[in-house]
């Protein structure tokens, strides 16, 4: 079985990911080019460490096409290396970390210059998992006929917002944050 380290050796850049999306890489660019990082001191922290970022991902995915932005200005401006590793294309990695169950991505790994699992966040900040409950919430039963149609306006909803609402790319840099500090730490 493959390590979190291997998986990482593997894996593409971040950017290089990116730069080759097929789905949503223009809403992901977005996201990327408006973010800005805040003046908190994160930075300084992290380019204190050797941490190594992993994220488990697929670029249909709308979570990933707002997080993944975030997440790779952070590791830019730290001069964290962040790689990329596709959910569908091995999901022994994603099996390791399921979110109640579930493949949810994107997951990103947070690993030591050797490889050891340091801890992992993914995959929404608690305030955008919040707005997504609710949203689900409004839907019908599955067995519904309008259940389908009802999920994809949904979803076109959260891509919308998450492509317009900074303060949903905010959440996701806070709760990120709060998981690097408590690694930091320990």
């Amino acid at each position: 079985m493959k390590t979190e380290q291997q998986f990482y050796q593997e894996g593409r850049s971040i950017q290089t990911y990116m730069d080759e999306m097929s789905e949503l890489k223009e809403e992901s660019f977005t996201v990327y080019e408006n973010f800005r990082l805040p003046a908190d001191g994160l930075i300084e922290k992290l380019q204190q460490q050797s941490l190594h970022f992993l994220t488990i991902t697929e670029d249909w995915c709308g979570d990933a096409m707002m997080i993944n932005p975030v997440i790779r200005k952070l590791a830019e401006a730290a001069d964290i290396d962040f790689r990329v590793a596709l959910r569908d294309a091995d999901t022994s990695l994603i099996d390791r970390h399921l979110t109640n169950g579930g493949r949810a991505i994107p997951m990103i790994l947070i690993l030591s210059e050797q490889g050891e699992l340091l801890g992992k966040w993914g995959p929404r900040a608690p305030e955008v998992q919040q707005i997504v409950d609710e949203l689900r919430g409004g839907l019908p039963p599955k067995e519904d006929s309008s259940f389908a149609e009802k999920q994809k306006e949904i979803i076109a909803t959260l891509r919308e917002r998450y492509v317009s609402e900074e303060v949903l790319w905010t959440y996701v840099y806070e709760s990120f944050k709060g998981t690097l500090l408590n690694i930091l730490n320990r």
